[in-house]
């Protein structure tokens, strides 16, 4: 099965920066992305991209977040600036691997990225 290791997150000030990076091993990945979710509320894309670069965006981290991946490597990572306290959430790598003749979805841990003064 795929295994996927979350680095980055933390406390950062308002229009402060960080960086999420997620390494995904044990099979071949296909779309890798950042989902996030804040107490009370679903968990939400903020981004994902394919294994040919095709690379979507939630409307609200547009022009600030920046996701990008190693297909040798099987990393995928988000560049997050101006961040913003509505930024604050869990937010948990998640990626798509083919398993055979079957595709499952593998989800990180979850890292705490909180923005505040």
């Amino acid at each position: 099965q795929v295994q996927l290791v979350e680095s980055g997150g933390g406390l950062v000030q308002p229009g402060g920066s960080l960086r999420l990076s997620c390494a995904a091993s044990g099979s071949s990945i296909l779309t890798m992305g950042w989902y996030r979710q804040a107490p009370g509320k679903q968990r939400e894309l903020v981004a994902h991209i394919t294994s040919a670069g095709s690379i979507e965006y939630a409307d609200s981290v547009k022009g600030r977040f920046t996701i990008s991946r190693d297909n040798a490597k099987n990393t995928v990572t988000l560049q997050m600036n101006s961040l913003k306290p509505e930024d604050t959430a869990v937010y948990y790598c998640n990626c798509n691997a083919a398993i055979g003749a079957i595709i499952l979805g593998y989800w990180g841990r979850g890292t705490q990225v909180t923005v505040s003064s």
